[in-house]
């Protein structure tokens, strides 16, 4: 990607309430990921998808068209620290007028930088986190997603483990707001068994020897945990190294996906996930996404690079449907919602906060015939609007 230019995070305060920003030559956006440190993974990840959306729908530097649109991005590093991701998205408010913050990967960053984008009546894209904060009361005609509401995977999880008869479980994520969504979720829909045992561990955790004893000795049958990144990585081998297993059936949600599966390796294999979407999707979108990801970055793509494809995508899409008039931005997104997304998982509508409506999947890892562990899906579990949207205020929006 050329001459893309680099959002800096040194900036002062932005007051609230910033007026809407007129209509300009180019429309801007803002895109923030984490780039640097041990959770980069994800952010490049998302980055990877971002570019190759953009660049099918004809922009692959700033001043090209959008939807028809000349349309500028500048990409910032949040480094996985919510004081970064705030400096980072003051500074595109102010200096740079942006009318859309995308991307984001970490609720907690979300939690935060949303305020001012919403306030400023920006619009917030959400390519990956789905706090639950957002999907309520507090939900916004700024917001729209391109990803999933985080309570979603667990609710499905639930569900999953009650249709297997699963009795005993114990529940383990890290003690950060999406990790909080994914146990509250987890147990609004298992109603068949018992939680035996709860940890919340540190973010960013890589040696889990004490808690998968603590799993081990709980008699559990079976253990949920929401692992992403580099953590999954590190858990998943000391799980499989400890044996553990053999007598507890291993189920996780964002530990396994084909970002993280060959560093993984084997130890994947036997794990089950619940997903919105899985490389054997058999529709159009899905084979042209992953034809044109694997010429580019010569693997396969992964859940998190196809929220931000699909998010670019989405934007063009808008901006087409307004006819290049975005100077109303909550029309934008109203109009953007009324679409629909036209998403490498199908043809999905919008709930009435801004997120999904989206079927969740069974997902396996297995070996192939050459021995690779590959993920294969295996049925629908579930396919509802999410939990909080009836709780979304609509009428304070006009």
């Amino acid at each position: 990607m050329k001459k893309l230019v680099i959002g800096t995070v040194a900036a002062t305060a932005l007051a609230a309430g910033l007026a809407a920003p007129a209509q300009a030559e180019n429309f801007r956006i803002g895109f923030l990921n984490t780039l640097s440190g041990g959770a980069a993974i994800l952010g490049k990840a998302q980055l990877a998808g971002w570019q190759l959306g953009l660049e099918l729908e004809g922009w692959k530097k700033n001043g090209d068209k959008l939807g028809g649109v000349p349309t500028d991005v500048h990409i910032g590093d949040d480094q996985r620290k919510v004081d970064v991701g705030l400096r980072a998205v003051r500074k595109w408010l102010k200096s740079e007028r942006v009318h859309m913050v995308a991307g984001v990967i970490w609720s907690n960053i979300l939690a935060a930088v949303h305020r001012p984008v919403i306030r400023g009546r920006r619009i917030m894209m959400s390519t990956n986190a789905g706090w639950s904060g957002m999907a309520g009361k507090n939900c916004s005609p700024y917001f729209i997603s391109s990803s999933f509401q985080n309570d979603e995977a667990a609710e499905a999880m639930g569900q999953l483990l009650n249709d297997e008869g699963l009795k005993k479980v114990f529940m383990m994520a890290p003690n950060y707001q999406a990790g909080k969504d994914m146990l509250n979720g987890f147990q609004r829909t298992y109603k068949d068994g018992k939680v035996v045992g709860q940890i919340l561990f540190k973010l960013g955790t890589r040696d889990y020897q004490a808690e998968i004893s603590k799993v081990r000795a709980s008699g559990a049958d079976s253990l949920f945990i929401f692992v992403p990144g580099g953590m999954g990585i590190a858990f998943m081998k000391q799980w499989a190294a400890s044996g553990a297993g053999q007598q507890v059936k291993l189920y996780t949600n964002y530990a396994v996906d084909y970002i993280t599966i060959k560093p993984i390796g084997k130890a994947a294999v036997g794990s089950f996930h619940t997903l919105h979407w899985g490389p054997n999707m058999d529709n159009p979108r899905n084979k042209e996404f992953i034809k044109a990801f694997m010429a580019k970055n010569k693997r396969m793509p992964d859940m998190f690079a196809l929220q931000a494809y699909d998010g670019a995508r989405k934007i063009a899409d808008g901006l087409r449907g307004v006819k290049g008039n975005f100077k109303n931005l909550k029309n934008l997104v109203k109009v953007m919602r009324s679409q629909g997304l036209n998403s490498v998982r199908g043809q999905l509508k919008y709930n009435v906060n801004g997120f999904l409506i989206q079927p969740w999947y069974k997902r396996s890892v297995t070996l192939d015939s050459k021995g690779v562990p590959q993920i294969q899906v295996n049925q629908m579990v579930t396919f509802k609007t999410d939990s909080f949207g009836d709780k979304c205020p609509q009428k304070s929006w006009n």
